[in-house]
């Protein structure tokens, strides 16, 4: 490596002209589909002997050409430098592939390039080892753009890793196939997506949405078919995914305002759990929707908002104007109702505003300046100060938008005033974004703090900041009118600064200033024209010269020694200057020609041959004017008119003035520019569109109220059958006619048996005959019975499951069908003390699955203490328990004296916080201390909940994703039949079986949280079944798999 840093400039030039005529030759010689091309054999075009062939010849190629500037040696460090990595990519050995690709990936980070490496890398997709497939697949990610064709040569292989069993291998082969920018795989592509769309995993579900813009890109005819994959991802419920699809809607397809209106309750209750890039672009896309679907909640307020306070900008005539106009404005006020989803996005944005991320908290905070009402919109005030205490160029992005903000809602600002004093350890432009805020914030009350701060920043060594400090102070004396004359009189005693560009920029803004009062202030113009001799800044000159002419009534005396002064040195000035030196020149010999005429000739005269072409015209131009001739137009008559009208006074305004039509936090915003790919901010509608497009509807067959209202709801595949699927009045006669079929079907088999008896005894009398037809009636009449009892029987079993538990108090019969339900086998005991080492006392323990009545939330413990020695032990109790946090223990009360071969249970509650970490505590006698431990199975931690079939789907429909565990197993020889299964898994854990379930289903919720513990088996044929469990407490569902997998194995 040492040897190929030392090599020379031109060997490296050398090394890449020789590759690129090398891959030149591949290209030419590969029939490998490109973009351009119809449709070849791309499968068969290059084989992996043709492309050793190409290296080869190619390193011949760079050999010859090296040979001729290099050594050998050097040479051969070039031409071999990763031949250690394809030997060890081309190993049968997975570990040295592993650290072959990790070493590769590692070159990619550092960026350096690995292009060469492709062939070597493309070949191991196929690998069986997790590890080496995963950083293969991160490889081809990067590379798979450039090597477009050798890609296409593993296309076969990428397909097949989209079935991949592993999660992270389906996405990654998604990831590399939509890298591979050709047209002709787009059909694969569009396959490949959506199939992603609907995967079990969230995360290949993520990758899919992040494809969807790539393959719009490369091909945007896909729109339509990619929008609907957008729609059915934006249904999803995983916070992994949300983020993502948002992004790609807004991608392909941000005008589709409808695909967001059945969604935008759901997102905006997933937002606070998204991960922070996909809250960004979530409340981004939310802020333009809420633009477009509901009312301007300041709507009222915008009406009196020139009255409430005075404008920024605004003087005082306009301030009288419109105090005048408040009474009509009041009468024009309606009362607005907020919509509850614009209440629902500002609530769940509202605790974002404490994110770590500065990004989150931006976008939450122009979402409340542009949607909230003006009294809400103060809360963002406080979390955008936190930001500035982040690095330069958060500091910078967050200042651009306070600066914006501070113009129109100066008041949320002003409490933090001081966090915007700008410190010596500022950079510039964040000082100088500093001062704009300060500027802003700049009122009747605060000024003088204001301005005595900007004394000081005039004394920093930063031009640029004096400049914008003493512009700011400009702005200031501007704005308010009652310090006008203080800061005149402090700018002008910075014109004796002995830094040229501080005096500078004080003139350039008294000349501001002083045209609002010109007459007062003559001695200032005079003061300044004295000046004019040591100020050699251009814009300082051209403004004092500017000033003179203007008011050159003023100062009648000084004005043309001013002019004399400057014709002198008129070649030598600046263009600027020579303008104004020429502006001077013009209104003086218009107002005192008798002292200025000559002079006035003399600067036209030298205007007339000056270098710059805007000089020559304005000379011409104002001698044609101001020296009437017989040429001369009508306008010379009305030169002094022109030359010495009235100007308004300058209005010195924010540069962030106008930047609010941007939407805040936007490139386009800081920009001040409209960037590609900026959507403009909608503007409010003026009546509110129909909120019921938001309402979602769920089907709830729980709610139904009777067996009527069920078989209404599903008219097409009835429960029963098709007699007993008709309406409630013709139940008793479907009854009937079954119960009548029944008989005659039963009456018809026995006249088939009497036939059949009749013809062997033929030959018996008639009178036996008779007694035989009576026997017959009575068997009959029994069987009849029979078949009608059993029918009943089967009548109301039948209501036992469509029984409407609507009707009932759930909380008073569930405590009695946990009972029933409960599993019939023994309670396991376990030991706390063994009785040699507590000394004859022995002391078990088991969980007795019934409810704690002191605390509901605890998990009842039975504790059975035996005496096996000859004396009494007394005063037993327990002392010092040692818990983890949020555990507690309800103690039992303290058993006085136990008599020597008797035995005493008591019970104690302990609250393990859905864990099962033991509870330590001390047991303790009238003698002696031991140290015990109660540590809980993962089963004992649940208590049965009573759910009907419904319900248990409905709850298991919430829990999915990666709150559901799903296991296969092979069932255990004993585990014959659904009996055994139900008494095993109700042992392992207290649940209770769901009734009427067409699994074996079982329903129960954790003792102290109350969370929902859900279990399914399912078996299969050939001994097999399938477990699943659905917990929002991953961790109890994990142990709880293995408990009831160890226990239906066995």
């Amino acid at each position: 490596m040492q040897k190929l840093l030392q090599l020379p400039v031109n060997a490296v030039n050398i090394v890449k002209g020789v590759q690129g005529v090398t891959q030149g030759q591949e290209e030419a010689l590969s029939p490998v589909l490109t973009p351009d091309s119809g449709p070849q054999n791309w499968y068969s075009a290059v084989q992996p002997e043709e492309l050793r062939h190409l290296r080869s010849g190619g390193t011949e190629t760079l050999r010859a050409s090296l040979s001729q500037s290099l050594c050998p040696e050097s040479i051969a460090v070039l031409l071999n430098r990763h031949d250690d990595l394809k030997e060890m990519l081309d190993s049968n050995k997975d570990s040295l592939k592993l650290e072959a690709m990790k070493r590769i990936v590692a070159m990619i980070a550092r960026g350096k390039n690995a292009s060469d490496l492709f062939p070597a890398v493309v070949k191991n997709v196929a690998c069986k080892n997790i590890e080496v497939k995963k950083l293969v697949y991160v490889y081809l990610v990067r590379y798979a753009e450039e090597q477009q064709d050798l890609a296409l040569l593993s296309i076969s292989t990428f397909q097949r890793g989209l079935k991949d069993p592993n999660q992270l291998i389906r996405a990654s082969a998604l990831r590399v196939l939509s890298s591979i920018r050709v047209t002709i795989i787009v059909p694969i592509m569009m396959l490949a997506i959506k199939e992603a769309a609907s995967d079990m995993s969230p995360y290949v579900r993520k990758t899919a949405a992040h494809a969807i813009p790539k393959l719009h890109s490369l091909d945007p005819e896909q729109k339509d078919q990619l929008i609907e994959v957008i729609e059915k991802l934006l249904a999803d419920k995983t916070t992994l995914v949300a983020g993502s699809v948002v992004m790609a809607f807004e991608e392909v397809c941000p005008d589709r305002i409808d695909l967001i209106h059945k969604n935008y309750r759901k997102l905006c209750n997933l937002l606070i759990d998204v991960e922070e890039w996909g809250q960004v672009v979530i409340i981004n896309m939310l802020t333009r929707y809420a633009r477009t679907q509901f009312l301007n909640p300041n709507v009222n307020e915008s009406l009196l908002e020139e009255n409430s306070e005075k404008a920024f900008y605004a003087s005082d005539d306009e301030e009288e104007e419109d105090k005048k106009a408040e009474p009509a404005t009041l009468a024009k006020r309606k009362p607005y109702v907020m919509d509850p989803d614009h209440r629902l996005l500002l609530r769940n944005t509202k605790p974002l505003l404490q994110s770590r991320n500065a990004a989150v908290v931006m976008a939450v905070a122009q979402l409340y300046f542009h949607l909230a009402p003006k009294a809400e919109v103060g809360i963002i005030a406080k979390a955008l100060v936190r930001l500035m205490r982040s690095h330069s160029e958060v500091q910078y992005v967050v200042l651009q938008n306070v600066a914006t903000m501070s113009i129109k809602r100066r008041g949320m600002f002003e409490p933090y005033l001081k966090s915007f004093y700008i410190r010596s350890t500022d950079p510039t432009q964040i000082k100088v974004l500093k001062l704009e805020v300060l500027t802003n914030l700049a009122n009747e009350t605060n000024i003088s703090t204001i301005l005595r701060e900007f004394q000081t920043y005039i004394k920093s060594m930063d031009k640029d900041f004096v400049a914008a400090s003493i512009q700011a102070i400009g702005r200031c004396a501007t704005n308010i009118g009652e310090v006008r004359d203080t800061c005149l009189n402090g700018l002008v005693q910075l014109l004796s600064n002995r830094d040229e560009l501080v005096v500078a920029e004080s003139v350039v803004v008294i000349k501001k200033l002083l045209q609002m009062q010109p007459e007062q202030h003559s001695d200032i113009i005079k003061h300044m024209a004295k000046l004019i001799d040591n100020i050699q800044v251009p814009m300082a000159r051209a403004s004092i010269l500017w000033l003179i002419g203007e008011y050159c009534e003023h100062v009648p005396k000084i004005a043309p020694d001013v002019l004399r002064k400057m014709a002198k040195s008129f070649t030598n000035e600046e263009d600027i200057v020579k303008l104004q030196i020429i502006n001077l020149a013009a209104k003086l010999y218009l107002t005192n020609s008798k002292q200025s005429k000559l002079l006035t000739q003399y600067v036209l005269n030298l205007a007339k041959y000056d270098q710059n072409y805007d000089i020559r015209d304005r000379a011409r131009f104002i001698r044609q004017l101001i020296v009437p001739t017989d040429k001369s137009g009508a306008l010379s008559k009305y030169a002094k008119k022109l030359f010495l009208a009235l100007k308004p006074a300058p209005v010195l305004e924010s540069p962030f003035k106008d930047r609010d039509h941007f939407q805040l936090g936007s490139l386009s915003h800081l920009l001040n520019a409209k960037a590609a790919g900026y959507q403009e901010l909608p503007n409010w509608p003026e009546s509110a569109p129909d909120p019921s497009v938001r309402n979602v509807e769920i089907p709830d067959w729980s709610k139904c109220s009777s067996r009527k209202d069920r078989k209404e709801k599903k008219v097409e595949k009835p429960f029963y059958s098709d007699s007993e699927g008709e309406s409630g009045p013709t139940e008793s006669a479907d009854s009937e006619s079954d119960s009548g079929s029944g008989s005659a079907s039963a009456s018809g088999s026995d006249e088939s048996g009497s036939g059949s008896e009749s013809e062997e005894s033929g030959e018996e009398t008639e009178s036996d005959e008779e007694e035989e037809d009576e026997e017959e009636e009575k068997k009959k009449r029994k069987k009849l019975d029979k078949t009608k009892a059993k029918k009943q029987a089967e009548e109301s079993a039948e209501r036992c499951c469509i029984i409407n538990f609507d009707q009932f108090d759930m909380n008073k019969i569930t405590s009695v069908f946990s009972q029933t339900l409960a599993p019939s086998g023994s309670i396991k005991m376990y030991e706390l003390l063994h009785r040699i080492k507590g000394e004859g006392l022995a002391v078990e323990y088991c969980f007795s699955r019934q409810p704690f009545s002191p605390e509901p939330n605890m998990v009842a413990v039975q504790i059975q203490f035996t005496n096996n020695t000859n004396s009494e032990t007394k005063n037993l109790h327990i002392e010092d328990p040692r818990l983890q946090s949020g555990m507690r223990i309800r103690e039992f009360a303290e058993i006085d004296v136990l008599a020597a071969g008797e035995s005493v249970t008591v019970v104690m509650g302990i609250d393990f916080c859905d864990s099962t970490q033991a509870a330590n505590f001390q047991l303790c006698t009238h003698t002696r201390k031991f140290f015990v431990s109660i540590q809980p199975p993962v089963g004992e931690l649940m208590t049965p909940a009573f759910l009907t079939e419904n319900d248990f789907k409905k709850e298991q429909g919430k829990l999915m994703g990666m709150n559901e565990i799903l296991e296969k197993l092979t069932l255990g020889e004993k585990c014959v039949n659904e009996h055994v299964i139900v008494e095993r898994v109700t042992a392992t854990a207290n649940l209770s079986r769901v009734p009427c379930g067409s699994d074996k289903e079982f329903a129960g919720k954790t003792v102290s949280s109350g969370c929902l513990v859900l279990v399914t088996v399912t078996t299969k044929e050939g001994g097999g079944a399938q477990l699943t469990v659905n917990c929002e407490k991953m961790l109890i569902g994990t142990m709880l798999v293995k408990d009831i997998l160890q226990a239906l194995s066995q």
